[in-house]
């Protein structure tokens, strides 16, 4: 019965039935409403009814194979503790990678100039631009988060709920790329994290098939479709002394480097992730 079992006898129990501690913790902190921080604290209080039937549904869930991020109905980036679910894309370590060079030179656009636009393309949870408006300071600061999918955009619009004072420099706006931006509208950074798996990419995992939103993995035939409209788009949208940060496939250093040189970006750099695979193109000046 719940009303003898603690939350460390909870946590050992559902490691038995997962046979992963690590996330038998996450599900416990979930179900017990309990922070990282609260949960080795709490671990001799009692658990209620409701907590142990969340949980139990939540493992019921985790077993069928549904990702854990979805299970949880959050997920942790950077400073952000994100809501996600199936509209959205599950919040990865290497887009972190993406977030943190983008800051960095928007931190260093905003220090020169005391003032810094910011796009976010694509932006599904909102992970990249809501991280950028943590992170830099809140005046001179604007940041644009575009999506063309309603429902990813409500997933957006709560986690900016939950920013709090930083959320006062962001702007939330639905359309297609950059024809979601008002016109006239002129950027210093524009990042992305695209669609950019080919259609046919064997490598793509069974559970990333099966239950994130195919419209943000896959781009065309080469899984540069979306790449390509980004690029097209920055003459107009783009200060001469701008910069773009896309994250890109592992495989597709070469060919996003020829689209941003083609497209007029003067210093193309591709910068590895910490597993040591090709992962952010960044291009600086346009010609």
């Amino acid at each position: 019965m719940a009303d003898t079992v603690t939350v460390g006898q909870l946590w050992s129990q559902t490691t038995e039935v997962l046979g992963d501690r690590v996330q038998a913790r996450w599900l416990c902190e979930v179900a017990c409403a309990l922070d990282a921080e609260e949960f080795i604290g709490a671990s001799s209080e009692l658990v209620t009814q409701r907590m142990v039937a969340h949980l139990d549904a939540m493992v019921a869930r985790v077993r069928t194979g549904e990702p854990i991020q979805y299970v949880c109905g959050r997920w942790a980036f950077r400073h952000l503790d994100l809501a996600v679910d199936p509209r959205v894309l599950i919040p990865r370590p290497e887009t972190e990678y993406v977030a943190e060079f983008a800051i960095d030179w928007a931190r260093r656009r905003h220090s020169e100039r005391g003032r810094v636009t910011v796009v976010d393309l694509g932006t599904g949870s909102g992970a990249i631009g809501l991280s950028l408006a943590r992170e830099l300071p809140l005046d001179g600061v604007t940041i644009w988060c575009s999506d063309v999918d309603a429902a990813a955009l409500d997933v957006a619009r709560a986690n900016l709920a939950g920013l709090g004072r930083f959320g006062r420099n962001v702007q939330i706006v639905q359309g297609s790329w950059w024809e979601a931006l008002p016109a006239g509208l002129k950027v210093d950074l524009v990042v992305s994290n695209p669609p950019y798996i080919a259609e046919s990419d064997p490598e793509v995992a069974a559970s990333v098939l099966e239950w994130e939103p195919a419209h943000a993995l896959f781009a065309g035939p080469d899984g540069l479709d979306a790449i390509r409209r980004i690029v097209d788009g920055a003459h107009n949208w783009v200060e001469a002394d701008g910069m773009i940060v896309l994250e890109i496939g592992h495989t597709q250093a070469q060919a996003v480097r020829a689209l941003l040189e083609h497209g007029g970006w003067s210093e193309v750099e591709i910068r590895r992730d910490l597993a040591g695979r090709d992962r952010i193109a960044v291009g600086h000046g346009l010609r």
